[in-house]
């Protein structure tokens, strides 16, 4: 290559960098935002569309794989290991930049993707939805990061709509493809359901290179340590608690086994702390955040409100197509309401904020909206309900999930230092993980439990019923239960015995959504401590160059008197702007594009 051509290469690579760069002041255009935006909405679309594809076609491909009761393994795999990932990248990117963590994330999640297609049980399954996991941890987590980065929080919810737009979108597409390979025998020789996961290879190559081209971000690299005890530690607390989680009721939740998960997760969350103690600013979750309001009321109601969220709307395609026999197609369109919700709910939420710069009412509203759902979901599901009497529920459930679901990440990311925006994101994203997989383990344990003794129960009392049904019932009692709850489709060998199986499996439901509002309804008294705080007026990097150029002038003890500064700025529900930067930091160790 010659000296001419390596400078107009050279060139190219500039010229891109600088499409989606700053001015000198930081601020970046409204093209340049949609120039970003691109790349992370792609990101996101993949992430939306593979959780929306999977729950929709878990019943296909369970029975497919022969175990229905073990397709907790392929959703909490995913989660365990998102939960752990997001953290993660929210540290690590504050540390190096967000785009190669960003690029790091989908080259995971594809090659996930591209194994869950080769899946020949649901523990294979399970083991490559847990390396799908471990990119999409970043992929959400980082996209809500990079938006604080070059939106000031008053403009942010502009474009708030631009990532609903594409996660509703991804949402419909997901169940109506995932519900059309799913119902596929075979395409190309191959299980239909198998494509669900290789239609993201193509998509996520695409993905990573519109990333590559357009994302290019200032950065200013620090001086720091790598929390890896930390990450060992939260490894060693999670994985086995929400591992007794999902085998509790097959093990006895008072087994030798399940003692020893709690034991371990317990030394493993004390050995946490510590190691968040001992590392301090560079720790993986700084203690420290938690005197800070804001950031302490999100973490809580995250958890709370995702084991509610996520247990909700697990069960609902199950519902629809258990119990009403649809089609994973139809159960997908059938949950239409739902994701109308979230997306009015979402877009009505952003531009309010966007005028009043109000945000604390949306996540309680929210709340309210969210449990009342709930409870009438419980009242209501029944063998024979009709899907038409799901769908104001449905909606009501959305809508409430659309209010809580951007205005306390962004409560949390205007009350924070600049420079922790990443931690602080992917923190709050983390708590809404980890409650997701501790409800979704926990209320698939609850179904499968009382699954065991309604369903037994209402085919005795079919037995009743005639020599048919007499005859039927005995032999599958015979062969036990456990037969269908492995393969749902069984049930349509005895066909006497469908509707006593329908009614048995929505009562469980009952329960369940019962106890998701109940959880729900804890997020509201936690979200009431909420401060409204009055919303900055500058993008992340736009207070981070400013701080920078304060740095030069500041005192050796300036730091500590802007940490006292910003904790007591949060820790009241005034209009006062926390301080938009830490000026007591140490001198970046240089700067580069990240």
């Amino acid at each position: 290559m010659t000296q001419t051509t390596r400078a107009s290469a050279a060139g190219r690579r500039d010229a891109r960098a600088a499409a989606a760069a700053p001015d000198s002041s930081g601020v970046f255009s409204h093209r340049q935002i949609i120039t970003i935006l691109s790349g992370l909405m792609l990101g996101m679309f993949l992430a939306a569309l593979d959780q929306t594809v999977v729950s929709t076609a878990i019943r296909t491909i369970a029975d497919d794989l022969q175990g229905y009761d073990l397709q907790a393994w392929a959703t909490t795999a995913f989660l365990i290991t998102s939960t752990i990932a997001t953290p993660l990248y929210g540290k690590l990117s504050d540390i190096y930049g967000r785009r190669p963590f960003y690029l790091f994330a989908i080259a995971v999640f594809t090659i996930g993707s591209a194994l869950c297609g080769i899946a020949d049980s649901m523990y294979e399954l399970a083991a490559f939805r847990a390396i799908q996991g471990i990119g999409a941890g970043g992929l959400m987590s980082l996209a809500l990061a990079i938006i604080a980065d070059v939106v000031p929080p008053r403009e942010r919810s502009k474009y708030q709509g631009y990532f609903m737009a594409v996660w509703g979108t991804s949402s419909v597409l997901g169940p109506v493809i995932g519900g059309f390979l799913a119902g596929q025998a075979s395409i190309v020789g191959v299980d239909g359901w198998r494509w669900i996961f290789w239609i993201n290879v193509p998509l996520a190559v695409f993905a990573f290179a519109v990333v590559m081209r357009v994302l290019h971000l200032p950065h200013e690299r620090r001086q720091h340590r790598i929390d890896w005890p930390g990450a060992v530690a939260l490894v060693l607390a999670l994985v086995p608690l929400l591992i007794v989680a999902e085998q509790g009721r097959t093990w006895g939740w008072g087994s030798g086994r399940a003692l020893a998960c709690y034991a371990i997760g317990a030394a493993g969350l004390v050995g946490f702390v510590l190691a968040e103690r001992a590392y301090r600013d560079d720790a993986i979750l700084p203690l420290r955040m938690f005197t800070n309001r804001t950031f302490s009321v999100s973490s809580v109601s995250s958890i709370v409100l995702g084991a509610g969220m996520f247990g909700g709307i697990l069960l609902l395609p199950q519902y629809l197509q258990v119990v009403h026999g649809s089609s994973p197609t139809v159960a997908g369109l059938q949950m239409l309401p739902l994701v109308l919700g979230i997306m009015t709910g979402a877009l009505t939420s952003g531009q309010v904020i966007a005028r009043t710069g109000k945000y604390k009412v949306f996540p309680l509203v929210g709340v309210v909206f969210m449990v009342a759902a709930l409870v009438a979901l419980s009242l209501v599901v029944e063998a024979d309900t009709s899907v038409w009497t799901l769908v104001p529920f449905m909606f009501l459930l959305g809508l409430g999930l659309g209010f809580n679901m951007q205005p306390v990440i962004l409560a949390v990311q205007n009350a924070v230092s600049p420079r922790e925006i990443g931690v602080a994101t992917s923190s709050v994203t983390f708590f809404r993980q980890m409650g997701g997989t501790i409800g979704t383990a926990a209320f698939l344990s609850i179904m499968f439990s009382r699954l065991g003794t309604e369903v037994p129960e209402q085919i005795r009392q079919a037995a009743q019923s005639g020599p048919e049904a007499a005859q039927q019932a005995g032999a599958l009692l015979e062969a036990g239960p456990e037969s269908v709850l492995s393969d749902t489709s069984a049930i349509n060998a005895y066909p006497a015995l469908v509707t006593p199986f329908r009614t048995g499996f929505s009562n469980t439901l009952d329960l369940v959504f019962l106890v998701a509002a109940l959880v729900v309804a804890v997020g509201f008294f936690v979200l009431w401590f909420l401060p409204q705080l009055e919303l900055r007026n500058q993008s992340g990097i736009q207070a981070q160059q400013e701080a920078a150029g304060q740095t030069a002038g500041d005192t050796p003890g300036a730091g500590a008197a802007e940490d006292a500064a910003q904790a007591a700025g949060a820790a009241a529900p005034t209009s006062t702007a926390p301080p938009t930067g830490r000026p007591g930091d140490a001198e970046p160790a240089g700067r580069h594009r990240g």
